[in-house]
């Protein structure tokens, strides 16, 4: 089981050879990521090599799949917190597993997802 998830910030701070997110990411035990992760890392490639870059980070990641409860959790929570925060449906459902669950996300955008998870919205570094 992964000890933690992690938004797609923190993977792209990876792939730029961000030495901070280097060093923080060879710390940690088995961490994982959502599809909702997964497919904006892809979002964001811009060619071949780009997308192989991409995949090749990606496979070090566990996948958490995404259940119906989540998706009625953030529903809930888009309702909640969209005009008075500026949450987007993909953070909802970026967060829904890590409440699920009750394990931390790690990211940088704790202005979006300390609202949907209090403390288990986390700064990695």
């Amino acid at each position: 089981m992964a000890s933690g998830l992690v938004d797609s910030n923190v993977l792209i701070d990876l792939l730029r050879g961000y030495q901070p997110a280097i060093a923080w990411i060879a710390e940690q035990n088995t961490l994982a990521i959502t599809q909702v992760v997964y497919l904006e890392l892809l979002d964001g490639t811009q060619d071949r090599r780009g997308e192989q870059k991409a995949l090749a980070l990606l496979s070090d990641f566990e996948i958490v799949d995404l259940i119906a409860s989540d998706y009625a959790w953030a529903i809930e929570r888009m309702l909640k917190f969209h005009l008075s925060h500026n949450v987007e449906s993909p953070d909802c459902l970026i967060a829904a597993p890590a409440a699920r669950l009750g394990l931390p996300l790690y990211t940088h955008n704790l202005k979006h997802f300390a609202p949907l998870l209090g403390d288990l919205a986390q700064k990695p570094y």
